[in-house]
């Protein structure tokens, strides 16, 4: 089972020796520059990197009829992880 939010801050606090509030501000001020800066690419050392990629329009198929369908041109948010990151889980 995942960690909570609540988790998190908590086990970060205690780790940290900082009190909960200032880790929240901190996560909060973390994820607000992460969005504002997707769109350079936002790196977060050791574990990835965020950023903003331009997907290309296609043909595609709807799957319940089979028609073919387009889909159109887009911007998605993508997450790379990093290769310390994967090392570390999956211990490789």
């Amino acid at each position: 089972m995942s960690m909570t939010k609540t988790q998190i801050l908590s086990t970060l606090a205690e780790r940290s020796g900082l009190a909960k509030k200032d880790v929240q501000t901190l996560m909060d001020e973390l994820a607000t520059l992460a969005y504002a800066e997707a769109q350079n690419g936002f790196t977060l050392p050791g574990l990835g990197k965020l950023e903003l990629k331009d997907r290309a329009a296609r043909m595609g198929r709807n799957p319940a009829t089979g028609e073919q369908i387009h889909i159109p041109a887009k911007k998605v948010v993508k997450f790379r992880i990093a290769k310390a990151c994967k090392e570390a889980v999956l211990g490789a």
